[in-house]
C-alpha cells in the first residue's frame, strides 16, 4: 500500500515488527521487494522510560533494536516519549529518562546508529509542554540524541510549532508530519493547523536533518479508509514539491 502510493521509505515500531524483530536479512528483503528503505526502527518501554528499576532492563532492549537497525544502512533508531508510569516527583522521572536517553545515545554512537528522541502527547506523556522539551533537551547531550519533532503532537502540546522547532533545529534527525485540529483532533494531513509548507523550511535548515519526512495518520478517516488516506497524502505532499 505504501509503496504503491509512491512513499520512498518506513518507518517501523517495536510493537509493529512482529517475527521480523530477530530476523533483520528477511526484513531488509521484504523492504527491497517494494522498494522501501527502511528510516527508522521506533521504540518504546513499558517502563515510560521513567522507572530506575527498568533502566536496565530498557537499555537492553535499546541493544537490540540498535543492532537491527544496524542491519539498514542509514537507518536511525527513535526512542518514545518519556511516560509516567507510577507516582513520584516529576523531576526523578525527568532524571530516569534523560539517564536512559543519553546512554542510549551513547551505545548509538558506539554502534555507529542515530539515535533520536519522540516527545508525545498522548495520555500520562512527561514531554507535552514547552517546559517539558526545553527540561529534557537541557538534560541530554546533542552530541549523542537527537530528536524527531512530530507536528503534530506539538500542536496538541499548544506549542507554536515552528518556534520550537527553531529553537532545537540542531537536534531535528528526521520529522513526523501529522495534523490536529483547532481542539487537539487528529485530521487529515492538510485539512488542520498544521503548516507544512514553514515545517519543510526548519528542516531543510538543520544541519543533521536526514532528508526523511514521516507521514503519520490517525485521524478516523484514515482508520476508516486507510489505503485512501496513504494515497491522498502523498498527493498533499507532491503538492509541497516532496
Amino acid at each position: 500500500m505504501i509503496a504503491a502510493a509512491g512513499y520512498a521509505g518506513i518507518e517501523i515500531t517495536d510493537r509493529m515488527i512482529g517475527h521480523y524483530a530477530t530476523t533483520p536479512d528477511a526484513f531488509a528483503s521484504a523492504l527491497s521487494g517494494h522498494g522501501l528503505t527502511l528510516v527508522s526502527y521506533a521504540v518504546g518501554s513499558e517502563s515510560g522510560f521513567t522507572e530506575p528499576a527498568l533502566l536496565e532492563a530498557d537499555l537492553a532492549a535499546a541493544d537490540r533494536a540498535i543492532a537491527f537497525a544496524g542491519a539498514f544502512p542509514g537507518a536511525m533508531v527513535s526512542f518514545g516519549s518519556a511516560t509516567v508510569m507510577s507516582p513520584g516527583p516529576a523531576e526523578s522521572k525527568f532524571a530516569v529518562a534523560a539517564a536512559f536517553y543519553n546512554a542510549a545515545g551513547e551505545r548509538g554512537v558506539a554502534a555507529g546508529v542515530d539515535i533520536a528522541l519522540h516527545p508525545s502527547s498522548h495520555h500520562s506523556t512527561l514531554l507535552a509542554s514547552r517546559a517539558d522539551y526545553d527540561r529534557i533537551f537541557a538534560m541530554t547531550d546533542p552530541a549523542l540524541i537527537g530528536w524527531v519533532p512530530d507536528t503534530g503532537h506539538i500542536l496538541r502540546g499548544k506549542m507554536n510549532m515552528l518556534d520550537v522547532m527553531r529553537t532545537y533545529r540542531e537536534r531535528i534527525r528526521y520529522v513526523h508530519l501529522k495534523d490536529v485540529d483547532a481542539a487537539g483532533r487528529w485530521a487529515m494531513l492538510g485539512d488542520g493547523l498544521c503548516d507544512i509548507a514553514g515545517v519543510l523550511e526548519v528542516a531543510g535548515e538543520a544541519p543533521r536533518f536526514n532528508g526523511w519526512l514521516v507521514v503519520e495518520e490517525e485521524s478516523d478517516q484514515a482508520a476508516a479508509e486507510p489505503e485512501a488516506a496513504v494515497r491522498r497524502n502523498r498527493v498533499v505532499m507532491r503538492r509541497h514539491g516532496v
